[in-house]
């Protein structure tokens, strides 16, 4: 059964009836109780659309048959052999060009590109996303993304990305296909695979990838043959109490003393995570590479 909203004005939810069995739902609103009734019916619309407000409208298609969704996932490895694997950057998309997390994660972006000399995998999406795929064209090397119609903090929906060739990057219908790519691009079968994950500062989205990639990082389910170093950027603190909550896990029970610590890198800099890297993978860094970056200091003398 289902039905779809046509609008709603405060807490007064207005459905518009496509079926034929009636029923009654009941929504709670501070202490006054509101009745909603619809129909049921054996037939189903192909597309759902929602009101979100006078000027918003989305519409979401349905998911047909699982067979669209292995499709997509296939597309998504196929875009990834195309390109390579490499690093995978987590961020926020609210985060712009005035922020001085974007401006670090685009000189981190570079710094690794340059490093690893391999591709730089993202969402595809504005904020920190946007910063990774500039420091790494600015590096001069591939850049890869799996995106969405419609970021967090964005209020209209499209399927291209303003700049980069469509050949490099796949809009997805499915998260669970974008997931699957954003995974797969940091496998590493062989020694000469360098990979990693990078999450940089971000909200629900960010920490909704960062823990499952954790976890399959902790039940050795990520698919890969070798290890694969994942970097949490702790920048201005920004992680520091999500980490207090996992040492509170810890006392708690829920996971086991050290378990996380030994699953991430944090990193509190750029050049903290660069030397972590270039040990991982034994890689000579320049010299200047290992010195904090002019960025760097020019943030600290801010703070």
């Amino acid at each position: 059964m289902g039905f779809s909203v046509v609008g709603s004005f405060g807490s007064l939810v207005v459905a518009r009836s496509i079926h034929d069995r009636r029923l009654k739902c009941q929504l709670f609103s501070g202490i006054e109780l509101n009745c909603i009734g619809f129909k049921c019916s054996k037939f189903r619309p192909l597309n759902r659309g929602v009101s979100l407000s006078k000027r918003e409208s989305i519409e979401f298609d349905e998911r047909k048959s699982p067979s669209e969704i292995r499709e997509e996932i296939k597309r998504c490895y196929e875009l990834i052999n195309k390109l390579g694997r490499g690093v995978v950057y987590l961020g926020s998309s609210r985060m712009g060009p005035g922020h001085s997390h974007y401006l670090q994660s685009q000189e981190l972006a570079k710094e690794i590109a340059n490093l690893l000399d391999c591709t730089s995998w993202t969402g595809a999406g504005p904020g920190l996303m946007d910063a990774v795929i500039q420091g790494a064209l600015q590096a001069g090397k591939p850049v890869g993304g799996f995106k969405i119609g419609k970021e967090a903090g964005e209020w209209t929906a499209s399927n291209f990305h303003p700049y980069l060739p469509a050949e490099t990057y796949l809009t997805c219908r499915f998260f669970s296909a974008r997931k699957h790519g954003l995974v797969d691009a940091v496998v590493r079968n062989d020694s000469s695979d360098k990979s990693a994950v990078v999450a940089l500062p971000g909200g629900i989205g960010t920490l909704d990838e960062v823990f499952e990639i954790l976890a399959l990082i902790q039940l050795q389910r990520i698919g890969s043959k070798l290890p694969v170093p994942f970097l949490l950027m702790n920048y201005d603190s920004f992680y520091s109490k999500l980490l207090h909550f996992l040492d509170d896990c810890e006392d708690w029970g829920t996971v086991s003393k050290g378990e996380v610590a030994s699953l991430w890198k944090v990193c509190n800099s750029n050049s903290e995570a660069l030397t972590y890297l270039a040990e991982f993978y034994s890689i000579p860094l320049s010299d200047t590479s290992k010195k904090e970056t002019k960025l760097e200091k020019t943030h600290e003398s801010f703070s």
